[in-house]
């Protein structure tokens, strides 16, 4: 076996220089007048309604499309106003089926705008539809356009706002108030649209009758609101809900646990060892391993605490301190951990409200800690157009603090066995988070595991472990009491063996949160990844050696760095040459934490990095260096502007924080061609959805792979090599990290 490599090297950074392109219509593609004078009699309306509805002091409204678009197609000049762009007055995105026939997707966006905008939109539609109408037939085809980029004379507009108006048209279905309909029986957490800036949200409800207490407000735009308060607000302002989630929610429960004989448990004291961070229901204190657990009791004063709601959460941290000794076929090499667990929910009904308050206080309080265990799901579905507050909350304590939570799937609600479409429940559906699915012994997903994917695109779960199904001999041994071993199935015990990785690959092993996550995914995903909705990437291998080492013939490493400016690249990626040939498979995954909005709906990643990894090459027409990537990629090339959007997010990841790029093992497989550098490389373009600037200073992780097709060792040329071109190479040894990490926790005694 070949140890992971650790490679340092300096990458380069460079602005974006390419502008955004001259403004064209596709070939087939054709506007016509009647279409614009219908968008200028919608927005008629819909200035109208508001004109006489001033409560929110603008107006609020929706330009649907006919499909997922790029956010080079949003609405480019008709919103705008001086310096502020359509794009700057974006409260939410959504999709919708094209029609009831059809699953297609369409983007919706929703805007809030000053009513001036409003009605200069108008008056270009207008005129540029009377336009085209008395000059061009009354329809503007590819070739009209481009003629018109020469030449055009008009009194009544200009050419360049013609042309504007004309593709913001183009783009846009139809315009209209979206109103949410829901009928209401139980405390909802509710997100509305952000409107007037100097109008907190208490104000502004208070003006529809509805008056909220300070402590029932999670952000500002989101509110615990109770059924006859939502009730006032769906018939007064439908239009002002963004989002709405139920805050009582079920606890997910597994099989009921089978004691088996008491059976005497022995270990040894706590040292040095690393310290997990566990947020779940109460701890049992009485346990064999109770001196391992720091025990931090969140339920409010005043709120009984039952005999069973101690279960949960105990037998979810004895996998985390001392899993192997009841599972030794799961034996993971990581030893074993301390855990301050902070009890925060009861076994049954729970308030999402309450729970995100705890976290964000825990988090904040115990900034010692880096990787958090969370097995608390809730019973219900996600919503496919929006992030749940709670997983919302997690992406955002993940920036805010440099932390990374491990969270269980969900399992499916009584009254849903076999159902192969319930998606998975909050808060699994955290896009920073790894969220972790179940399988049997045989590796196949437990009967009980719910689906992805998240936003409709987003891969969720992350990664899948064992968490025991079918009969009592193939369920998870935990404990419960100081009765013995209990035997017990869920995610909620696939979960804690995933975070045992993740603490060994942080703590002990020195690595980042992103490298660590993608460290996971590629260990997972291996050379026959299939995307699964139930089992993400794949099933992570039980032991740690085999996330730290590859085979004989493959060079397996680790690369980290900082986005800086658009372009981040390295050029100087040396891969040993045969017979003028690279005989290699090859795969990558990267890995960020991007910032997060949940305001904007299914647009929720507000940051993109567009990876490319592959042979560098030479454009013969300009003589620059390019990137041949593996997977294709031609995102950010000449020839990609042709990529559908729907296209791109599929097969590149577009907008995703995880990329992963793979060759496909076959019986077969063709070196490949030697270009003039004879190098490899590693380019990444950052890309904001929100702005034109670019959000700095995003760190990534990347881990590749490199398959020898012939089944020879190039490992130590591989060293060579890089050394050779600069690369400062280190060896991510199992035992030296173990080394460092003990003498770094060494007390130092002062005479």
């Amino acid at each position: 076996m070949n140890n992971l490599l650790e490679l340092k090297g300096e990458f380069q950074h460079m602005k974006n220089i390419v502008g955004g392109g001259s403004l064209s219509l596709k070939k087939k593609q054709m506007v016509e007048a009647k279409h614009l004078s219908e968008l200028a009699n919608e927005l008629e309306k819909i200035s109208s309604y508001w004109e006489k509805h001033t409560e929110l002091e603008g107006a609020l409204l929706s330009a649907h499309h006919d499909r997922v678009i790029p956010k080079s197609m949003r609405l480019q000049f008709l919103f705008s106003k001086g310096k502020s762009v359509p794009n700057d007055f974006v409260v939410g995105a959504k999709f919708e089926k094209k029609d009831d026939k059809s699953e297609q997707k369409c983007h919706v966006f929703t805007y809030f705008l000053p009513l001036e905008i409003v009605k200069k939109a108008i008056n270009l539609l207008k005129i540029t539809a009377e336009v085209i109408q008395n000059e061009y037939d009354g329809v503007i085809d590819y070739n009209k356009f481009e003629s018109i980029k020469k030449n055009f004379h008009s009194k009544k507009i200009k050419r360049s706002p013609f042309l504007k108006v004309i593709i913001d048209g183009s783009n846009v279905s139809y315009f209209q108030i979206d109103r949410v309909v829901k009928d209401v029986q139980e405390d909802t957490l509710v997100t509305i649209y952000k409107t007037n800036e100097n109008l907190p949200t208490r104000k502004l409800l208070a003006r529809f009758g509805i008056y909220i207490p300070q402590e029932r407000i999670i952000d500002e735009l989101t509110i615990q609101m109770r059924p006859e308060e939502l009730a006032i607000l769906l018939d007064k302002a439908p239009y002002l809900v963004s989002m709405g989630v139920n805050d009582l929610t079920t606890y997910v429960p597994e099989e009921v646990p089978l004691i088996s004989d008491q059976e005497e448990r022995i270990i040894p004291s706590p040292k040095n060892e690393p310290i997990v961070g566990v947020i779940d229901t109460p701890f049992r204190e009485n346990v064999y391993f109770h001196e391992w657990v720091e025990y931090i009791n969140c339920i409010p004063d005043g709120i009984p605490i039952q005999d069973k709601d101690y279960t949960h959460g105990t037998e979810v941290t004895s996998i985390i301190v001392d899993g192997p000794k009841g599972n030794p076929q799961y034996d993971d090499g990581c030893g074993r951990f301390r855990v301050r667990h902070f009890g925060v929910a009861l076994s049954g009904r729970f308030s999402s409200f309450s729970v995100i308050q705890n976290i964000r206080r825990i988090i904040s309080l115990n900034k010692d800690i880096k990787v958090w265990n969370l097995s608390l799901g809730s019973i219900l579905e996600i919503n496919e157009n929006f992030i749940s507050p709670e997983a919302a909350e997690l992406d955002k304590l993940q920036n805010e603090f440099d932390v990374i939570f491990v969270i269980a799937g969900t399992n499916l609600p009584p009254g849903q066995e076999g159902n192969p479409n319930y998606r998975i429940g909050a808060p699994a559906d955290s896009l920073n988070g790894i969220v972790v699915n179940a399988v049997n012994n045989k590796g196949q997903s437990a009967s009980y595991s719910r689906t992805g994917p998240v936003l409709s695109f987003f891969v969720k779960p992350d990664v899948s472990y064992y968490g025991g199904d079918g009969k009592c001999k193939d369920y998870m041994v935990v404990c419960q009491d100081d009765m013995g071993q209990a035997y017990n199935t869920g995610t909620s015990f696939a979960a804690p063996w995933v975070t045992r990785k993740v603490a060994y690959l942080i703590y002990v092993m020195g690595l980042s949160r992103e490298v660590a996550k993608a460290l996971l995914i590629d260990s997972a995903a291996g050379w026959h990844c299939k995307i699964d909705n139930k089992k993400g990437y794949g099933v992570l291998p039980r032991s740690i050696q085999d996330i730290l080492k590859s085979e004989d013939d493959e060079i397996k490493f680790l690369v980290y760095g900082t986005t800086e400016n658009y372009t981040t690249y390295n050029y100087q990626l040396p891969i040993p040459i045969t017979d003028d040939k690279f005989p290699y498979l090859a795969r990558a995954t990267l890995v960020y934490f991007p910032l997060c909005n949940r305001n904007q709906g299914v647009d929720y990643t507000n940051t993109e990095l567009d990876f490319h990894f592959g042979r560098v090459a030479t454009n013969k027409k300009n003589n620059q260096p390019y990137i041949k990537s593996i997977n294709g990629n031609l995102q950010a090339e000449k020839g990609g502007n042709g990529i559908y959007e729907i296209d791109a997010r599929r097969d590149y990841r577009k907008w995703d924080n995880v990329k992963f790029v793979s060759d496909v093992l076959k019986s077969t497989v063709k070196p490949r061609t030697v270009y003039e550098k004879g190098m490899w490389g590693i380019k990444i373009y950052c890309k904001n959805r929100l702005s034109s600037s670019v959000q700095s200073g995003i760190p990534f992780g990347l881990v590749v792979t490199l398959k020898e097709i012939n089944g020879v060792n190039r490992y130590a040329t591989f060293i060579q090599m890089c050394q050779a071109k600069g690369w400062i190479v280190n060896e991510v040894s199992i035992e030296n990290r173990i080394d460092i990490y003990l003498k770094g926790e060494e007390s130092i005694e002062l005479d």
